[in-house]
């Protein structure tokens, strides 16, 4: 069974850097995911999307982080990091790494962010 774990989520004051990391393992066969992401989820919302990045190196973000969090992956080595700068309070959450293979998605357990204003 796949494993992602995430690491480097801690507390931070606004404005503030932290960069988050996720690594695979016990990936069997899989010789590449499709892509890798990270996502979050605020206490009492529902989780969204942050930012993906494809096989091909195709990076995508959401509107709420564009400009201030860029996402990088080691496919190869199926690892994926993100690196959030400029925090708001708004960031605090639950952060979760997501993979897609070819036949389902992997998540991992999480690792909090908390920002402090």
């Amino acid at each position: 069974q796949v494993q992602l774990v995430e690491s480097g989520g801690s507390m931070v004051q606004a404005g503030g850097s932290l960069r988050l990391s996720c690594a695979a393992s016990r990936t069997g066969s899989i010789f590449r995911f499709n892509d890798m992401g990270w996502y979050r989820q605020a206490p009492g919302k529902q989780r969204e999307w942050v930012a993906t990045v494809t096989s091909g190196g195709i990076t995508n973000y959401a509107d709420s982080v564009k400009g201030r969090f860029t996402i990088s992956g080691d496919n190869a080595k199926k690892k994926v990091y993100l690196q959030m700068n400029s925090l708001k309070s708004e960031d605090t959450a639950v952060y979760y790494c997501k993979a897609t293979s070819k036949y389902r998605d992997y998540w991992g357990q999480g690792t909090q962010v908390t920002v402090s204003s």
